[in-house]
């Protein structure tokens, strides 16, 4: 998770077979309360995810899936700064360990990622 200038905020690790919206429910559970609205992508598309946030006024401003029998409405131009998330994690992935992944633990891996978050998120690029 990112704030609205595209610094590393919430990090959460999961295991590659699992969904995004799995590790979703950790994130959102650090979400500040100042918290207005979140822009995520189609695999956050769900009625759990949304109903989640709609019980704390939060817009989820998600695009609905291709095959969704009832799309909800998202706002387009607010989705284009979507674009944040994925600058940081080329930011994130700038860093070699990062990128390669070298450790095999993951409590060792998630320390390199958050030494390369900490950088990124004091450095003004």
């Amino acid at each position: 998770m990112c704030d609205d200038q595209g610094r590393p905020v919430c990090l959460h690790l999961t295991s590659e077979q699992v969904s995004d919206f799995k590790g979703a429910d950790v994130l959102q559970a650090d979400l500040p309360d100042k918290t207005e609205e979140i822009i995520g992508d189609r695999g956050y598309n769900s009625y759990r995810i949304r109903l989640l946030l709609a019980e704390r006024t939060i817009t989820a401003c998600i695009p609905p899936k291709k095959n969704r029998n009832s799309k909800p409405p998202y706002d387009w131009h607010l989705y284009k700064k979507r674009h944040l998330i994925e600058n940081m994690f080329a930011k994130l992935k700038d860093w070699r360990r990062v990128a390669t992944r070298y450790d095999r633990c993951a409590h060792t891996f998630m320390s390199a990622i958050h030494i390369a978050a900490s950088f990124i998120f004091y450095l003004k690029e």
